[in-house]
C-alpha cells in the first residue's frame, strides 16, 4: 500500500529524518489559521495518489499573503482524473543542492538495494538513463542492524556527512515498516540541514495487519471484493478473464494467453476445494471487469470437485462466454452439466486458452 506524501513524512520524522515544518488542510479556508507558522513562501502540495504529480500541476508555489487564492486553485483541480481533497503546505526551503536517495528490496539478490545520486529531482529518470554511473548502488543484507559504514561511504562520496545517517535512517524505516520502497526525491541540503524535500513509502501489503493497517486503501472495490472471499486476485489490462485453481496454473494460463497473442484481464485463483458457491463468486467477479468479453476456467479436480465447479459455472449466469477446460474428480459428471446448458467443453488447456484468444480477435 502506497502511504501519501504526509503520511510518509511523519513516520521519517519518527526515525529522525528532517522534513519542512507543514500542516494538512481539507479546505482553503483553513490556510489562514496555519500560515503565520510556516513562514513568507510556502508550497502547496496535493496530496494524491498519483506519479508525476509535479509536473500534471499539482504542486504549486506562493508566497504568504496569496497562499489562500493558490489553495483554491488546487482544490478545483483534477490531477490525472483525481480529484485533489487533501493539499500538504509547506514552509518554502532555502535549497542549496538536491540529492536523490531510495531504498528498495533487490529480488534478484534477495536483499535490500540503496540507490543514491547526486542529483535529484523530477529529472532523476533522464539522469539514469542518460548516465546510468550517476546512480550509486549498493546491497545489504537485511539481517544486519545498520548499513556499514564503508557503504555509506561508497554511496555518498564527497557528499555531506549527514547524508550517511539520513540514508541509515531510511534504511530503519524500509526494514521496521515492512516496506518494498522508501524513496527521498529529492533529499535537499540547506544553511539549516539535511531535509527530506518529498517522501515516498510504500508498504507490503501482506504485512499491513503487524503494522496496524486494517484498509488496504490501493484495493479497487473488485480487489476487496476477491480479498472478503480470500481469492488471490490481481487485475490487468486485457479482455480475457482467467480463473484458476492453484498459482502455478493459473500462471501458466497466463503465460500461454500472451504466447497465443492474447491480453489476459486478470489473475483469478480460486484455491484449493472451491465450491459450487465460491466457483460462482470468481465467475461474477471477473464477469463485472470492465472489458471482459470472454472468460477461461482452467481447473484440475482434486480436492476441488468438477461437478461443484461447473454448477457454480452455471449459477453464476454471465453474459460472457465461459470457455472451460476441467479434469479430475467427478470429470465426466462436470462436463456433462456445462454441455447441456451449452458451455464450450475442451480437453486441454491449450485448445482453452486457443478459443478464448480466437474469441477476442
Amino acid at each position: 500500500m502506497k502511504l501519501l506524501e504526509y503520511e510518509a513524512k511523519n513516520i521519517f520524522e519518527n526515525y529522525g529524518i528532517r522534513v519542512p515544518e507543514g500542516v494538512v488542510i481539507n479546505n482553503p479556508d483553513e490556510m489562514m489559521i496555519h500560515l503565520p507558522g510556516l513562514g513568507p513562501d510556502v508550497v502547496l502540495k496535493a496530496q494524491i495518489d498519483v506519479g508525476g504529480r509535479g509536473k500534471a500541476g499539482g504542486i504549486l508555489m506562493s508566497d504568504a499573503a496569496n497562499a489562500p487564492n493558490t489553495a483554491r486553485e488546487l482544490f478545483s483541480r483534477t490531477i490525472k482524473g483525481v480529484p485533489v481533497a487533501k493539499i500538504l503546505v509547506e514552509e518554502r526551503l532555502p535549497i542549496e543542492h538536491e540529492y536523490y536517495l531510495s531504498i528498495t528490496l533487490d529480488r534478484s539478490s534477495k536483499q535490500i538495494m540503496i540507490l543514491f545520486a547526486e542529483t535529484g529531482g523530477v529529472e532523476i529518470e533522464e539522469t539514469a538513463q542518460k548516465d546510468p554511473e550517476a546512480v550509486r548502488r549498493a546491497i545489504v543484507n537485511p539481517l544486519l542492524a545498520d548499513v556499514p559504514q564503508f557503504l555509506l561511504r561508497s554511496l555518498t562520496g564527497s557528499a555531506p556527512k549527514e547524508i550517511s545517517t539520513v540514508i541509515n535512517q531510511l534504511y530503519h524505516v524500509l526494514v521496521e515498516k515492512d516496506a518494498l520502497l522508501a524513496e527521498i526525491n529529492p533529499l535537499v541540503t540547506t544553511k539549516q540541514g539535511v531535509y527530506a524535500a518529498d517522501a515516498k513509502l510504500i508498504l507490503d501489503d501482506n504485512a499491513l495487519g503487524r503494522q496496524g493497517i486494517t484498509v488496504n486503501r490501493d484495493l479497487t472495490e473488485r480487489e476487496k471484493e476477491a480479498e472478503l472471499h480470500g481469492f488471490s486476485y490481481v487485475e490487468l489490462a486485457g479482455s480475457i478473464g482467467v480463473i484458476g485453481n492453484g498459482a502455478g496454473l493459473t500462471m501458466a494460463t497466463l503465460d500461454l494467453i500472451g504466447q497465443l497473442g492474447g491480453h489476459a484481464a486478470n489473475f483469478l485463483d480460486v484455491g484449493g476445494g472451491a465450491g459450487r458457491e465460491r466457483v460462482c463468486r470468481a465467475v461474477r467477479l471477473v464477469a463485472g471487469m470492465p472489458g471482459v468479453s470472454v472468460i477461461v476456467v482452467n481447473l484440475l479436480g482434486g480436492i476441488t470437485r468438477c461437478d461443484e465447479v461447473a454448477r457454480g459455472i452455471v449459477d453464476a449466469g454471465v453474459d460472457q462466454q465461459v470457455i472451460v477446460r476441467l479434469a479430475g474428480t467427478n470429470e465426466t459428471e462436470g462436463k456433462r452439466i456445462l454441455e447441456e446448458k451449452g458451455y464450450l467443453m475442451l480437453d486441454t488447456m491449450e485448445e482453452a486458452v486457443q478459443a478464448a484468444v480466437e474469441a477476442t480477435e
